[in-house]
């Protein structure tokens, strides 16, 4: 949908001319896909997630070979050391506590339920449930026009919901979060034959491996999907259109006026 650029030293467009369109919407566009990148993310986070994983099944592994009393109890407790050493490093790097600390919620969950259980497959429970419950969530989420992936960059863009209200904006969230819900269903069809077969470093191998690239690739699939939603001569996801206002208005929701 995007138009290729003009060749090199082709002068900017002035009074009479069309280059000026051209090479604006093929700014907002770059800024854009940039834009929905940084705010996504990528495998940082998943890799840093897959941390207690390595921890949990090497531990488990040892443990099993040098017969060593609850292999499942001992490789919890490396896990759970594991994320607390992630959720320190994140924090120095500047993430917010509030992440950090629900990261770290979901290690020690995943190693209570094992220890509960004994089996050290169950680690991973907690995982394949709530990819289940995400797929569902994001799917719920664009039937009802609501998609999860406008809300998470309309928030860190400051819009609130004004992307909402702007047709092709909604549309194109819509869009690219059928993405996501792909990349969870892709995880449980991964992830839940090697969970009933109890392969337990198996599970461990796909979690460190797959789950990264599968959000790496969904964090790069979302712009051209958004994007596919946009008419030619969109300004882009931070400056939504929205009918009534005025072009070049402000961008982001302010506080509201007396009057």
């Amino acid at each position: 949908m995007s138009t290729p650029e003009g060749p090199a030293g082709r002068p900017n467009g002035g009074p009479g001319s069309d280059t000026g369109s051209d090479t604006g919407s093929g700014d907002a566009r770059r800024e854009g896909a940039e834009s929905l990148r940084a705010i996504l993310g990528g495998r940082g986070g998943a890799i840093d997630a897959s941390v207690p994983v390595v921890a949990f099944v090497l531990v488990w592994l040892l443990a099993g070979a040098l017969g060593w009393w609850s292999p499942v109890g001992v490789a919890a407790a490396a896990a759970i050391l594991a994320g607390i050493a992630v959720a320190v490093v994140r924090l120095v790097r500047g993430t917010r506590p509030r992440a950090v600390l629900f990261g770290l919620l979901g290690v020690a969950v995943a190693a209570i339920v094992a220890l509960y259980t004994g089996r050290a497959e169950d680690f991973f429970l907690v995982q394949i449930l709530g990819n289940v419950a995400s797929a569902l969530a994001w799917a719920i989420s664009i039937v009802v026009r609501w998609p999860l992936l406008g809300l998470v960059v309309g928030t860190a863009l400051g819009q609130r919901t004004r992307w909402r209200r702007d047709p092709d904006l909604l549309r194109g969230y819509q869009r690219a979060s059928w993405v996501w819900v792909a990349q969870y269903v892709v995880r449980v069809a991964v992830f839940l034959p090697l969970y009933q077969a109890e392969w337990v470093f198996a599970l461990g191998a796909a979690r460190v491996a797959f789950s990264p690239a599968l959000v790496a690739l969904s964090v790069v699939l979302s712009w051209p999907a958004l994007r596919s939603a946009l008419p030619a001569d969109h300004p882009g996801i931070r400056h939504p259109r929205v009918a009534g206002e005025v072009s070049g208005g402000p961008t982001v929701d302010g506080p509201p006026t007396d009057g």
